[in-house]
C-alpha cells in the first residue's frame, strides 16, 4: 500500500449525476417522481394480486414477488439520493456505503432470478399445458422463490465480504449516486485481484446463465407457438409472455450493457448515466408493462379500483398457486 492509503476509512463522496447546481432542483424532482411511481405503481400490483382470486395463479405470484423486489431495489439508493440533494451534501457513511451496496446487490440479483423462474413458468404453459397444474405447484412455486431469495443473499453477502478485505485510500469519491460494487472495487488502494475474479465469476454464472436459459425458453415458446393452427391461438399464447418478453429485454440489455461498456471505461458519466435505465425506469416501467399489455391485470385493478377496501391482511399468499393462467 502507498502511504497515503488509509483502512479505518468512515465515510465516502457520493458524487451523483451531476454536480451543476442548478440541475439538483431538476435531478431532485424528476427522481423524486420516478420514485413515487415505482413505489405507488408496484404496490398496486401486489395488492391486486393478492385481493383477487383470478390471479391467485404462478405466473401472478411471481409478479407480486418481482413487484415487491423493484420497490425494494429502488428504496436502497434513490431515498439517499434525494436527501443528499435536499441537504446539498454528499456524504455517505462506510456503513451506509456497505449496507447500500448489499442490499443493492442482493435486490438485483433477485431480479435476475424472478425473470428467469417467470420464463421457466411460460414455458411450461404453453408447451405443457397439459400438465402445467401438475409441474407448476404450490410447493414448486414456492420453492422458486426461497431459492431464488438463497441464492441472492448468498451472493450478495459473499461479494460484501470481499470488499470489507480492502484497503481505501484517503480521498473517496464514488462518481456514481450509490454505492455499487464495481466502484467500490475500483477505489481500493489494496489489491482487488480476487475481488475482480469473484465479481466477473458471478456475472457469468448468475446472469449470463440465466439469460441463456431465459432465451432458450422463448426459443420453444415460439416453436410451440409456431405449431399452434389458428392465428387468434398464436396471438394469445404471445399475448401472455409479450410482457415478460419486454421486460427481460430492458433489464439485460441495459444491465450487462452499462456493466460491460463500464470495464473499458472507468468512471465514465455516460454509463452512469445508462444505468438510471435498469436502476431507476426498469422498476418503474414494469406495472405500466404487466398492466396495459395484460388483460387479466387490467380487469382486475378495475375490480380492486371499486372496492371500498381490502379484507384481511395483505400477503404473498401462494392461494390456488396451482391454477393455470389464463390465455
Amino acid at each position: 500500500m502507498d502511504p497515503g492509503n488509509y483502512t479505518g476509512i468512515s465515510e465516502f463522496l457520493l458524487l451523483g449525476l451531476s454536480e451543476e447546481p442548478e440541475l439538483q432542483p431538476i435531478i431532485f424532482g424528476l427522481f423524486l417522481f420516478m420514485y413515487l411511481i415505482t413505489v405507488f405503481g408496484n404496490l398496486l400490483i401486489i395488492l391486486t394480486v393478492n385481493s383477487d382470486s383470478h390471479l391467485h395463479t404462478p405466473m401472478y405470484f411471481f409478479l407480486s414477488n418481482l413487484s415487491f423486489s423493484d420497490i425494494c431495489f429502488t428504496s436502497t439508493t434513490i431515498p439517499k439520493m434525494l436527501w443528499n440533494i435536499q441537504t446539498q451534501s454528499k456524504v455517505i457513511t462506510y456503513e451506509g456505503c456497505l449496507s447500500q451496496m448489499y442490499f443493492f446487490t442482493l435486490f438485483v440479483g433477485l431480479d435476475n432470478f424472478l425473470l428467469t423462474v417467470m420464463a421457466y413458468d411460460r414455458f411450461v404453459a404453453i408447451c405443457h399445458p397439459l400438465n402445467y397444474t401438475i409441474i407448476m405447484n404450490s410447493w414448486l412455486c414456492g420453492l422458486l422463490v426461497l431459492v431464488s431469495w438463497f441464492l441472492s443473499v448468498l451472493h450478495s453477502t459473499l461479494q460484501t465480504s470481499m470488499v470489507l478485505r480492502l484497503s481505501f485510500c484517503r480521498v473517496l469519491k464514488i462518481p456514481h449516486f450509490f454505492c455499487e460494487l464495481k466502484q467500490m472495487i475500483q477505489l481500493a488502494c489494496s489489491d482487488t485481484f480476487l475481488n475482480n475474479m469473484a465479481m466477473y465469476f458471478a456475472v457469468m454464472l448468475l446472469a449470463v446463465v440465466p439469460f441463456a436459459g431465459i432465451i432458450y425458453s422463448y426459443c420453444k415458446i415460439i416453436s410451440s407457438i409456431y405449431g399452434i393452427s389458428s392465428a387468434q391461438g398464436k396471438y394469445k399464447a404471445f399475448s401472455t409472455c409479450a410482457s415478460h418478453l419486454s421486460v427481460v429485454f430492458l433489464f439485460y440489455c441495459t444491465s450487462l450493457g452499462v456493466y460491460l461498456s463500464s470495464a473499458a471505461n472507468h468512471g465514465s458519466h455516460s454509463s452512469v448515466v445508462a444505468s438510471v435505465m435498469y436502476t431507476v425506469a426498469m422498476p418503474m416501467l414494469n406495472p405500466f408493462i404487466y398492466s396495459l399489455r395484460n388483460k387479466d391485470v387490467k380487469e382486475a385493478l378495475v375490480r380492486f379500483s371499486g372496492r371500498e377496501g381490502l379484507k384481511g391482511p395483505i400477503v404473498l399468499g401462494m392461494k390456488n398457486c396451482a391454477e393455470s393462467p389464463r390465455t
